[in-house]
């Protein structure tokens, strides 16, 4: 399970690199593929099952990634000595992510100086769901489990509830459930990408998955777990989806062709997860991680060291795809302030007809991993090299 190399649970490591490979080419997407900025690829009137493929998988990435960061959460404290110690370090860490959102990864997102448009999302999300995740570490693990359990479960029972208007009452429904645009200005504000109540509950998860790994566990007896946990809750998302019982707030239903049928049955809601969503996604991550433990164990192949250097990845690869879509707009023939994307960019038709197709698309997303690879096994390095020092840990 550990590698006595790095000290690291290698099928975590794993499955966190992948889902960080993967998420590249959502994001490399954003900024060079045609439509992006005036067409959504889940929308069924007009997506195609290849456009629509090519998002379906990126909703892997965030459920992988937040419910790992519970898990990575629950590892680190069980190297504390006091969970006062590892509350601290949620609650720092988690003040740190929100700065992080707001300032790093938007200007990689935006490349607008004046920050007139800021995105919440996951790393934002992250930093919220530490601080709440540092008061519930001091409650018994089943007390933890059942909280995140309800609010993932529990959530879209709030669907149909909204608060109308625009006063302090919208603004905290937003932050909670709901995907809106909180304005600070005529031209300025805040887009809430991901509302917060499944996310806390999928961390809480997360923190629970790791009494699973810790020292001694039975290692066999894990696996077993896994693969129930996983088969259960992809089962129950097909049994669910089937029959549109609960759990997802846009049914599905048989289309003009078998392969837009299909489209339909997995096209779920993200913001927020609905709870089909949460099961579709970490279910067959639950089943990878029972079928990968005994399969790889080599920590220094390339999805496993990207997947120690998460954080680090996540934010060289937005200012990458970033450049990359920089580029894009050069080659066509357009000033590179096209891809200054701040409140203007994103709510003025000005880049309505610029952009490449899927086979560029994939192309760059290649470029940019292979560039990415270097430097995340350079950093890789200097982590294991460099412990004693403190500020690495919220790198």
């Amino acid at each position: 399970m550990a590698n006595e190399n790095t000290n690291r649970i290698v099928s975590i490591d794993l499955l966190r690199g992948i889902v960080m490979v993967i998420m590249a080419l959502d994001h490399v997407r954003d900024f060079i593929h045609y439509g992006a900025f005036f067409s959504d690829p889940t929308d069924l009137a007009t997506t195609t099952p290849a456009h629509f493929a090519t998002r379906w998988i990126t909703h892997f990435c965030a459920p992988v990634f937040v419910f790992l960061a519970g898990t990575a959460a629950y590892l680190y404290g069980a190297k504390q000595q006091t969970k006062k110690a590892l509350s601290r370090f949620l609650f720092t860490r988690g003040l740190w992510l929100i700065f992080v959102e707001i300032v790093i990864v938007n200007f990689g997102i935006n490349f607008d100086i004046h920050f007139s448009l800021i995105f919440l999302q996951v790393i934002w999300a992250i930093g919220i769901c530490m601080l709440v995740l540092a008061a519930l570490v001091y409650l018994p693990m089943p007390v933890i489990v059942a909280f995140g359990g309800l609010l993932v479960a529990g959530h879209n029972l709030l669907d149909d509830f909204s608060v109308t208007g625009g006063g302090p009452a919208a603004y905290v429904w937003y932050l909670l459930h709901e995907q809106n645009f909180i304005p600070t200005s005529p031209a300025t504000g805040f887009f809430v990408v991901y509302p917060l109540i499944p996310w806390i509950g999928v961390m809480a998860l997360g923190y629970g998955l790791g009494a699973l790994y810790r020292r001694g566990y039975d290692g066999a007896k894990r696996r077993k777990l896994l693969w129930q946990l996983g088969l259960a809750a992809t089962a129950l998302f097909i049994l669910l989806r089937t029959f549109n019982i609960y759990g997802e707030p846009s049914p599905w239903g048989p289309q003009d062709s078998a392969a837009m049928s299909v489209v339909s049955f997995l096209n779920l809601s993200k913001y927020p997860p609905s709870l089909l969503f949460l099961l579709m996604t970490l279910g067959p991550a639950l089943l990878f991680l029972a079928w990968s433990e005994t399969r790889f164990q080599n920590p220094m192949n390339a999805f496993p060291i990207i997947g120690r250097v998460p954080f680090f990845y996540y934010i060289v690869h937005f200012y990458l795809a970033h450049l990359a879509g920089v580029v894009g707009v050069l080659i066509a023939g357009r000033p590179w302030t096209d891809m200054i994307l701040g409140f203007k960019g994103f709510t003025q038709p000005v880049l309505a007809d610029y952009g490449y197709s899927l086979h560029v698309v994939y192309l760059v997303w290649l470029l940019v991993v292979v560039l990415l690879f270097p430097v995340c096994r350079w950093y890789d390095r200097y982590k294991r090299t460099n412990k004693d020092k403190w500020w690495l840990s919220y790198l």
